[in-house]
């Protein structure tokens, strides 16, 4: 999607309220698709957002503005269903990647478990939240303390941090991998690697396809996204 640059200057300022950041295009606040106004919580955020709008040429496109993107993601679509959305990130806990290896081969399977194992474990240790492994695709009932567990841990997530999480658990299937980027536990990369562990070992196999590829590039630079957009939030 793609619209003309009709503005000049890119500033940023101070909220009107004095809490909060605002990025302004020929001196005029930036809003959201859905009309509303955008406050952000950080100047390194902010900054981040303006250079974007200032790094556009003659056309904007609007999927060269990740930071952007983001931002109007929680003011139009996370704060005003705040609940709908803490619901959708915590039921991946019900069918979690990590639970779910392969049943052959077995060398497939054993990476995935070397790999998952450990932080299925983390997962446990720090939010209390035991989840049982099958093999196959079988679902596995995980038990409701676990799940209400995790549930309470999307629960404490601000808004702001709560749509990175929901992109990182969407793209790799996994809320303990979205956690695990979000408490530190794993980068981008290394989570991004880890929910691809079967598709891996199927290019090992193979081979790939130009499709293929293009596909695991967006889903690569998505779940990197997410994580710059936590890092520039937590900066201040």
């Amino acid at each position: 999607m793609s619209m003309k640059r009709i503005y000049k200057t890119v500033a940023v300022a101070t909220a009107d309220a004095g809490a909060g950041f605002t990025v302004l295009l020929d001196s005029r606040p930036v809003g959201s698709p859905g009309q509303r106004p955008i406050i952000l919580p950080g100047r390194v955020l902010a900054d981040a957002i303006a250079a974007e709008w200032d790094g556009q040429g003659e056309t904007i496109d609007v999927y060269s503005m990740p930071m952007m993107g983001f931002a109007a993601t929680v003011i139009d679509r996370v704060a005003p269903q705040r609940d709908y959305v803490v619901g959708e990130v915590a039921g991946y806990g019900g069918s979690d990647l990590l639970c779910y290896l392969a049943d052959d081969p077995p060398v497939l399977t054993a990476r995935q478990e070397t790999a998952w194992s450990p932080l299925r474990g983390w997962a446990e240790a720090t939010f209390g939240a035991r989840l049982l492994p099958t093999v196959g695709v079988m679902p596995v009932a995980q038990s409701p303390d676990s799940l209400a567990a995790l549930r309470r841990t999307v629960e404490a997530v601000n808004d702001w941090e709560l749509a990175a999480l929901h992109t990182l658990t969407a793209i790799t299937g996994s809320l303990v991998l979205g956690l695990a980027v979000l408490h530190d536990r794993l980068d981008a990369e290394a989570a991004y690697t880890v929910s691809e562990i079967d598709e891996a070992y199927q290019v090992e196999r193979w081979g790939t396809d130009r499709e293929a590829e293009q596909r695991r590039r967006i889903r690569r630079a998505e779940v990197a996204e997410a994580a710059k957009f936590v890092e520039l939030l937590r900066a201040g």
